[in-house]
């Protein structure tokens, strides 16, 4: 599969970018689209650059541009675990055209690399063992029957449960800049962004313009 640049994505985007802006100027939709290609290109940048400590943190920022959402009742955003894994399950029901899961089948390989690395478990963290560690792997081993059965919703928030550690590790302090410990899982969390966000967008662009995303996060006022 070729992946999709953010030039890609806006050229995809900008007849539902017309439309919705008929509908509503700054649209909330096409507002999280943009605000999330901004992100992408930054972080791209950054990849080239081998710079994979912000890399992973400006493309998980352009991860929550498409899933976050505002709990009007606590004027506050909504918890970030629960609205990343309601969009992870949304975006694959409107996958009508399996995109998630050929770029999950198409990187096998990565996927069971993050799978089976405990420091990238929060299993793991709660009691750090030799022990744990093998417990923690128990997911690359589930993930195989995952593959067989296409339950690419298990894999997929398998997948970023593992980022999303390695991402609050960096952005709550817990983390040394270019700290040689996490090179290694760090490189393969940005791969796996890398391939799965232009994959998550095109879903977004192709089946889910005209869908109510919830209420948007800090909206631009004038």
């Amino acid at each position: 599969m070729t992946k999709l640049t953010v030039r890609d994505l806006r050229r995809l985007w900008k007849p539902h970018k017309i439309r919705l802006q008929d509908l509503q100027p700054d649209h909330p939709t096409n507002i999280r689209f943009h605000r999330c290609c901004s992100w992408m290109d930054q972080s791209q940048e950054l990849i080239e650059a081998t710079q994979h400590d912000q890399a992973l943190i400006n493309q998980w920022i352009a991860f929550n541009a498409l899933y976050g959402q505002w709990d009007p009742d606590r004027n506050d955003p909504c918890g970030d675990r629960e609205c990343w894994k309601q969009f992870c399950e949304t975006i694959l029901q409107l996958d009508q055209s399996t995109e998630i899961g050929a770029t999950l089948l198409e990187h096998k390989q990565l996927v069971m690399k993050l799978l089976d690395d405990e420091y990238l478990s929060r299993f793991f963290w709660k009691e750090p063992s030799q022990r744990r560690a093998r417990q923690s792997r128990k997911s690359r081993f589930d993930a195989q029957t995952w593959y067989l059965e296409q339950r690419w919703l298990m894999i997929l928030e398998g997948c970023m449960e593992r980022i999303y550690l390695l991402r609050c590790q960096l952005v709550h302090g817990a983390s040394t800049y270019g700290g040689k410990l996490n090179r290694t899982s760090l490189k393969r969390c940005v791969m796996m962004l890398d391939r799965m966000l232009p994959a998550m967008m095109k879903v977004f662009a192709d089946h889910g313009a005209d869908r109510d995303w919830g209420l948007l996060c800090y909206p631009p006022l004038k």
